[in-house]
């Protein structure tokens, strides 16, 4: 397995895929949330199998110091290998890279051990989002 930047049109498209599976069908997020219009401006980080398989994904958004850590997604069949934490790993390299000096996301809150496991500290109380209980977390890169 290879995690490391999306390096063609068909591994974003493979990518988006991946979270339409994650959010949409498993979670019954709805497909406008997800899809929010902001991909194009986002750097994808994707877990690519021997065989070009896209199995997870995550998207930075930069401003300025912060990237905004969003929409990973690991495909069901691939959990529990650890490929989140390979994919936080190298979205806080590829975010150091382009500048970032800190993180931010919300978290869904069934995944919490793997952020506070990669460093990340929780910011403020419970909320829920599309339906589903997230907290928002922050992870100095400094």
């Amino acid at each position: 397995m290879d995690v490391r930047l999306a390096r063609t049109d068909e591994e974003l498209r493979a990518a988006l895929e991946l979270r339409r599976r994650v959010f949409c069908d498993e979670q019954g997020v709805s497909p406008a949330a997800d899809r929010d219009g902001r991909d194009l401006e986002a750097i994808h980080v994707v877990a690519v199998e021997d065989d070009g398989s896209v199995i997870g994904t995550c998207r930075l958004l930069m401003r300025g110091p912060v990237a905004r850590l969003g929409r990973l997604a690991v495909d069901q069949a691939a959990r529990r290998r650890g490929i989140g934490a390979a994919i936080l790993g190298a979205a806080d390299d590829v975010a150091r890279k382009a500048g970032a000096t800190e993180i931010d996301l919300h978290a869904q809150t069934y995944a919490l051990d793997l952020y506070l496991n990669e460093g990340y500290r929780e910011r403020g109380e419970k909320f829920v989002e599309e339906g589903i209980p997230h907290v928002a977390m922050h992870k100095s890169l400094a």
